[in-house]
């Protein structure tokens, strides 16, 4: 039996698709980032779908370098108690123009290729998985995100004159 049996392949990572991603997501960082009051950096997002409340996103810086940055992003409150509240450390490289997700929940490291199966049950393009998560993730926030009413331009008492 042990000569005619076949050996799974092993996976062997799409840096093309990698790259493509953290690409993408260093973008839709950029974009989301500009959101400024009184030229200072907005660090939460609150998301609605018309006038349904959905959540709020806060990213935080945790380190600077002269080319990179770590952001901790993390949805801090949703409105369905179905969905865990995602949480990520992103690294973002300026100079490459790339972001990418070095932790995500409890996973203090994400390995670009897993054997299968592992005892973390992690898949074996997990990297690629979770980089696609923070794109459709980054991509909602984009979508339905506004900025939080503490940021309004008038409080309730001017809008009333």
């Amino acid at each position: 039996m042990g000569e005619w049996t076949m050996k799974p392949k092993r996976y062997v990572p799409d840096l093309r698709q990698l790259g493509a991603l953290c690409e993408g997501n260093f973008q839709r960082l950029r974009r989301l980032r500009q959101l400024r009051v009184d030229n200072q950096p907005v660090c939460e997002i609150e998301l609605y779908r018309e006038n349904e409340y959905l959540g709020r996103v806060r990213i935080q810086v945790l380190q600077t370098a002269r080319y990179t940055e770590t952001l901790l992003l993390e949805q801090v409150h949703n409105s369905g108690r179905w969905l865990n509240n995602p949480l990520m450390t992103v690294r973002v490289y300026h100079d490459a123009a790339m972001a990418e997700v070095i932790s995500c929940y409890r996973d203090t490291q994400i390995a670009p290729v897993n054997d299968y199966p592992n005892r973390f049950m992690h898949h074996p393009d997990e990297k690629v998985q979770v980089n696609g998560f923070l794109a459709d993730w980054l991509e909602y926030c984009l979508r339905f995100g506004h900025l939080p009413l503490e940021y309004a331009a008038w409080s309730a008492d001017e809008s009333a004159d």
